[in-house]
């Protein structure tokens, strides 16, 4: 899974991510070759670093395009170009990571309504100072052409931003349109902001001078595509003079179209983030057995295995590895489709739901199909990272596994057993004992989910659910496709499309949604929320999702967790660990939760 500092937090990142993702877990079927240049270097002013299996950086410009928000993209930008406020959980809470952000405060009003940020005093690598005319630089960038950017969402950043007034050098504010949650606007909006070198950028063409563009929104527009276009050519990145003005503790000297990229120590830095390996090799792979292959032979100091590959770990270590599972900040779960016009009545139900998720054994899920290396989750908060935001009601099961419970609760409200075990409706109607509104007599309590095809580790784990639901007297069937057209094939839709005969959705065992650093729901679960396929809607999850985003009450994401722990908007699943690393010994690598990379924070014992 990937995406930017700028979280997985709508629809059309969130495409990005999974399937960026699922491509490399369907890589573990496939052959293919490696491109890795020569082996592993071992020396204490290098490292070689395996990408995922086709995983291809293909963006430079720190201002993310739609399509180009990916993982490696992200973490390689925030290498060239530090974030105003850059987040972290490599030390196993997500938080502000100071060192590695151009921010050295931020302050906001009593009101909750501005925040005024002091900029730390930071140099480009040309000597030219960072200040607050290269934030406003990106600030008119983004505002004047917000529909290009691959970050935006109607209705947050920039549109929920009114003002940037520029005090000084190092001072400015930024009024918002009302009050917001403060964690949220820092670790969600503020976060976004990355400044940009505007003594070097701020012009029309490559021929072009420097100007003050961007003080009009034509002139913007007219950088912004400038800029874009630039960024287009993948080849010119180590050569073309635009990309050489960085402030992040590496520049860029080697960048092909086919993936590999050198990461040279920019000796400029002056930042609290210096770079502990002078030379970083970024390896691309055409699959997984191809990278796995070339972690076996020591190609690689840093690299990936799949998990059913972690029987074979002896293999790994006898060859001077560790192995690390990576854990990720994020949820995963199969979307319920509530509009479908079958099963949506049926899974308006509570009660279903409740007997649904009974039948998931996630302990048995994550020990046997994923070898351990994935976390039991029951709600909309990331489990597998300690935080404040997780409830106790979440953290604790509402609904233990049990298929008798599970029955139990079926044959309680109307439904009998079929001739094939299958549960029927046989008693339609909206009392208590019966099955519910909607539900007509006769209704087989049979789901289908449209899943992500290409993973024997998926393909595991549903064939486990299968055997499981059935012994609820669920029926279960499975149809797969490539993940892009799971994406494709189950939209937000209304009962009387066509397309809305989607009953339940699942991208692959990746991970179905990472997280900002503030895992708010307004995306995924409040009503007309962009991600919000399945149109789960809850007057009161609207509230406290509204509550996370505007209010400072430190109860409301935890009153959010417990709420929808039990009301079950989705099916929650184990999250599996980002990745299965392999790490030379000797070489220390954080792995942070939300996806990213960090260069800068490796080194050589």
């Amino acid at each position: 899974m990937s995406h930017p500092r700028s979280a997985v937090r709508r629809a059309g990142i969130a495409v990005a991510a999974m399937a960026a993702a699922a491509v490399m877990l369907a890589g573990c079927s496939s052959g293919g070759s490696s491109n890795t240049g020569s082996s592993s270097s071992s020396s204490k002013d290098s490292i070689d670093y395996a990408l995922p299996a086709n995983f291809t950086p293909n963006w430079i410009l720190p201002v993310g395009a739609p399509g180009k928000l990916n993982t490696n993209n992200g973490s390689i930008a925030a290498s060239l170009w530090e974030p105003l406020v850059a987040y972290d959980g490599s030390t196993g809470t997500v938080g502000w990571h100071k060192d590695a952000s151009i921010a050295s405060d931020v302050k906001f009003n009593s009101a909750g309504t501005e925040a005024t940020i002091t900029l730390g005093d930071r140099h480009w690598s040309d000597g030219k100072p960072v200040t607050s005319r290269d934030v406003q630089f990106w600030y008119n960038l983004v505002t004047a052409n917000k529909k290009n950017w691959g970050n935006y969402n109607e209705g947050q950043a920039p549109d929920n931003w009114t003002k940037l007034t520029v005090t000084d050098d190092t001072h400015f504010t930024i009024a918002f349109d009302k009050a917001y949650n403060t964690d949220w606007m820092l670790a969600n909006e503020l976060s976004l902001i990355t400044p940009l070198p505007q003594h070097a950028w701020d012009k029309t063409s490559a021929s072009g001078p420097v100007g003050d563009n961007d003080l009009t929104p034509s002139g913007a527009v007219q950088v912004w595509n400038y800029l874009n276009k630039a960024a287009g050519d993948i080849s010119s990145y180590a050569s073309n003079p635009l990309w050489k003005v960085v402030d992040g503790p590496y520049t860029v000297t080697k960048f092909t179209t086919a993936g590999n990229v050198t990461l040279t120590a920019n000796k400029k830095y002056d930042g609290g983030e210096k770079a502990k390996i002078t030379t970083v090799n970024l390896l691309p792979f055409t699959s997984a057995d191809a990278e796995e292959n070339a972690v076996r032979s020591g190609q690689v100091d840093y690299g990936y295995i799949q998990p059913t590959s972690l029987d074979q770990k002896q293999s790994f270590t006898a060859k001077g590895y560790e192995v690390e599972p990576w854990t990720g900040w994020a949820i995963t779960y199969f979307p319920y489709n509530f509009n479908n016009p079958t099963m949506g009545p049926v899974f308006k139900q509570l009660y279903a739901r409740q007997a649904i998720q009974k039948s998931v054994d996630q302990d048995s899920l994550v020990k046997a199909i994923f070898n351990g290396t994935a976390t039991a989750g029951y709600g909309p908060i990331p489990q597998s990272t300690s935080s404040d935001f997780l409830s106790p009601e979440q953290k604790k099961n509402p609904y233990p596994f049990s298929n008798s419970a599970a029955k139990k609760l079926l044959t309680a409200h109307g439904w009998k057993a079929g001739s094939d075990g299958i549960m029927v409706c046989e008693d339609a109607g909206s009392g208590d004992s019966q099955c519910g509104e909607g539900v007509a007599a006769g209704t087989k309590f049979t789901m289908e989910v449209l899943a992500q095809s290409g993973s024997q580790v998926t393909d595991n784990e549903l064939s486990a659910l299968q055997s499981s639901f059935k012994d609820s007297g669920i029926g279960f069937t499975i149809k797969q496709a490539p993940v892009n057209t799971v994406l494709s094939q189950t939209p937000q839709c209304t009962p009387s499309e066509a397309i809305c005969k989607w009953q339940l959705s699942y991208f692959g065992t990746a991970g179905s949604w990472y997280f900002a650093a503030y895992p708010t729901g307004d995306s995924l679960f409040q009503t007309g929320g962009g991600a919000n396929f399945g149109n789960y809607s809850d007057a009161q999850a609207d509230k406290l999702i509204t509550a996370t985003t505007q209010s400072n009450d430190s109860s409301a994401i935890q009153d959010y967790s417990a709420l929808l722990a039990k009301q079950l908007p989705v099916i929650w699943l184990p999250e599996p660990d980002y990745q299965i690393s392999v790490i030379k010994k000797g070489l220390t690598a954080p792995q942070d939760p939300m996806a990213n990379f960090h260069p800068a924070r490796w080194a050589w014992k």
